[in-house]
């Protein structure tokens, strides 16, 4: 007899980065000692595998139920991804410095390393103070010859675009756009389950083992979509309750953001799984067979077959699914 499908919550894989801090605490989430950068809230690679904290499948990791269940409960679309993982994986970032500037292949790449992905990512903004800005595309007429002079003459930094962040913005951010996260912003990151990174400057800083980290500059002009990859911004301060609003379209994830004030029901498909990433606030996640209490910072894996479920309280939910290919 199969196993029946409940909301399935993870203990967070954590990494230590340079340009990390504390942020994270603020939502309830145990950090260990360090500069802790990222949370790897649902994930399902070889670099970190979050393990089951509730219910019957308690201490499995994610790789586990995917060869368990996973034709069943990632649903069709959900359990097709090139390289067999988990198709998605799901972080908080704290960026307490600035990240490194940086772009991230397509599918398409032949420098890929092998098992991995391309890497198309989307941001949404949780918490950004006074000034905050991230690095987000290139300034117009830039080609690979272009960057190429200006990486040897130490001014990359004249060819890219910063822009001003504030809490609930979104930006879709597709393999080939140069991109970095600047300190001062707490982010919920959805993307493509690959960490292959290319990094084009790095601020000539050491990193934990007090080397400086490597760059990938070869690497990195061929896979920049310099006439642009369709990224796009979007400010979802205005969103109503009751309204899910679309605020990341692309082959590998669809994401809505939804206000709850009393509750909604909704429910799964056989297509694909639901994952709820809760940005702010605290209520209940029910179903057929049971409740859990969500609070801001958790994030959960609803199986395709969990069928109807509901949300109540009050309540900012970020809602993932995978299209159909």
């Amino acid at each position: 007899m199969s196993m029946k499908a409940y909301p399935l919550q993870f203990k967070a894989e954590m990494k230590e980065r340079i340009w990390g801090g504390r942020a994270l605490e603020s939502f309830g989430i145990e950090l260990p000692l360090g500069s802790i950068g990222e949370a790897w809230m649902i994930s399902d690679h070889p670099n970190g595998v979050t393990r089951v904290e509730n219910g019957p499948l308690k201490g499995l990791g994610l790789d586990q139920i995917r060869e368990k269940y996973g034709s069943e409960w990632f649903g069709t679309h959900g359990s097709s991804a090139s390289n067999g993982r988990f198709p998605l994986l799901i972080k908080l970032l704290d960026c307490n410095d600035d990240l490194s500037i940086q772009v991230h292949p397509t599918d398409a790449y032949n420098g890929l390393p092998v098992g991995e992905s391309g890497k198309t990512e989307m941001w949404y903004i949780l918490d950004a103070k006074p000034g905050a800005k991230i690095i987000y595309g290139l300034k117009e007429s830039i080609d690979a010859q272009t960057m190429a002079a200006a990486i040897e003459a130490g001014r990359i930094m004249d060819t890219l675009h910063e822009v001003p962040v504030k809490a609930g913005d979104a930006f879709y951010i597709p393999a080939g756009t140069v991109h970095a996260l600047c300190s001062g912003v707490v982010v919920a990151e959805i993307q493509q389950n690959s960490d292959t990174t290319y990094r084009l400057y790095d601020y000539d800083r050491p990193g934990l083992d007090g080397k400086l980290r490597e760059l990938h500059i070869e690497d990195s002009l061929r896979v920049i979509a310099y006439h642009g990859a369709g990224a796009s911004r979007m400010d979802t301060s205005g969103i109503r309750p009751g309204h899910w609003l679309t605020i990341a379209e692309s082959p590998y994830f669809h994401v809505e953001k939804g206000l709850i004030e009393d509750s909604e029901a909704a429910g799964t498909s056989e297509e694909s799984f639901v994952i709820l990433m809760i940005a702010e606030g605290e209520g209940l996640l029910r179903w057929e067979d049971g409740e859990l209490s969500v609070r801001a910072g958790e994030c959960f894996l609803l199986p395709a077959t969990l069928g109807r479920y509901e949300l109540s309280g009050s309540l900012t939910v970020l809602r993932s699914s995978v299209p159909a290919s």
